[in-house]
């Protein structure tokens, strides 16, 4: 076959492959394109141009051949040569395309999302949240794809996914954070707009939360954190969060060098850091002298050194998890005895209903609805309060967790009621 002969699929296929090296022709049907025969016999077709800035020949490949057929590459070649005439440099564009592919892949802009939004605007356990739900629901379907071709077709099969196996509240939750990931697209300039704008809940309308602890539940509840069958930092957390109505992973995060004056039970405070609130808030906890008590006897079991009050036990250098909490209450359900255990079982809490139980028994002991607003860290809303007033309620703090710890160590020691 001659080296300028114009192609033919039975030329092509009955060319020899040479014994060392490789072979090129050029088509004499179709400018810049050429065929290339290795030693290997590997056929494959490439373009051949000049570049228009640089003037120097490189070649880009078009594929191999069968699969590119004959008249596939010479379509191909016939679009190079229009691109390279208009100024183009088809190497540099493909290179450029890769790029923007690997940028533009669904897990670098989710990344990207963590680290230049979330980490900056949200609390690290909230952070840790986003992180678990994508590498669980998200990432495993749309980990490679670029995220300009998902539509909201792709949004609502893989909710629908989440909603039929049966955690319709989580599919709410994971069609929140990929909005999330949209929006911070959009103001990157990556996609023009988000898809899940307007897009209905996919997992349906949700009830409010109403569980919390009942009287008859306290006892049971407060006596099951001492017990052998559960880990002494995780049981002295979760009664923390009762004391206290703290978030589970406030609680389960503490550090050291957040409390101040714990050896005076009349000053004892913790101070929770705004990057470790959900609201950004740094929340000040003044101490009942039950909840100094827990954490002095976590500190007694932590090592010396080790900057968090409740560490992990099997996590060197870590806390426990606020997941670790939520497990236990639910195991808590196979040794809660009495008349708890029916309601214990029936509608088993998790830490986030010790809050509620927290605010709830605020409201029953008569404590003014400002302060159980502070002692839930919620966002002032009123204009003074955020801007001009700087008064730190701390005595009315105090004196409200004194209250609910007295009402509380009362109802840990009654006989619980049927």
């Amino acid at each position: 076959m001659a080296t300028n002969e114009a192609f033919t699929d039975q030329a092509l296929k009955a060319l020899k492959a040479p014994k060392r090296g490789r072979i090129e022709l050029s088509d004499g049907r179709s400018q810049g394109l050429t065929f290339r025969l290795t030693d290997k016999g590997v056929r494959s077709f490439s373009f051949r141009f000049r570049c228009p800035i640089t003037g120097r020949v490189q070649r880009f490949t078009i594929g191999d051949y069968p699969d590119v057929t004959l008249a596939k590459a010479r379509v191909r070649a016939d679009e190079l040569r229009v691109a390279v005439a208009n100024g183009q440099n088809p190497v540099d564009d493909r290179k450029r395309d890769r790029e923007t592919r690997a940028t533009r892949a669904f897990e670098a802009v989710a990344k990207r999302y963590l680290a230049e939004w979330a980490e900056r605007n949200k609390a690290p356990s909230s952070v840790a949240q986003d992180r678990r739900a994508l590498v669980k629901h998200v990432l495993p379907k749309w980990r490679h794809k670029n995220i300009t071709t998902l539509r909201r077709g792709n949004i609502t099969e893989l909710l629908q996914g989440i909603v039929d196996a049966g955690t319709p509240v989580q599919a709410n939750r994971v069609q929140a954070l990929i909005s999330k990931v949209f929006s911070f697209a959009v103001d990157q300039g990556l996609v023009d707009a988000n898809p899940c704008a307007r897009l209905p809940r996919q997992g349906g309308r949700e009830t409010p939360a109403k569980r919390y602890l009942h009287d008859a539940e306290i006892p049971e509840f407060w006596k099951r954190c001492a017990t052998a069958a559960m880990r002494p930092e995780t049981g002295l957390a979760l009664r923390l969060i009762l004391l206290t109505g703290v978030r589970a992973a406030e609680a389960a995060g503490m550090q050291r060098s957040e409390l101040r004056n714990l050896d005076d039970p009349a000053a004892a405070i913790w101070e929770i850091p705004g990057e470790r609130t959900k609201n950004g808030l740094t929340h000040v906890v003044p101490l009942s002298e039950p909840a100094r008590q827990c954490i002095l006897e976590a500190l007694r079991s932590a090592k010396e050194g080790q900057p968090y009050v409740f560490p992990s036990p099997v996590r060197a250098g870590e806390s426990i998890q606020a997941h670790s909490l939520t497990v236990a209450m639910q195991r808590m359900a196979e040794h809660i005895e009495g008349g708890a255990a029916a309601t214990w079982k029936a509608d088993p809490p998790s830490p986030h209903d010790l809050r509620r139980t927290f605010r709830t028994k605020l409201s029953a002991l008569g404590i003014p609805k400002d302060i159980r607003d502070r002692l839930m860290n919620h966002a002032p809303r009123d204009v003074g309060e955020r801007h001009y007033d700087q008064y730190d309620f701390l005595k009315e703090k105090r004196d409200g967790l004194t209250r609910w710890a007295e009402a509380l160590s009362e109802l840990a020691a009654s006989k619980e009621t049927t």
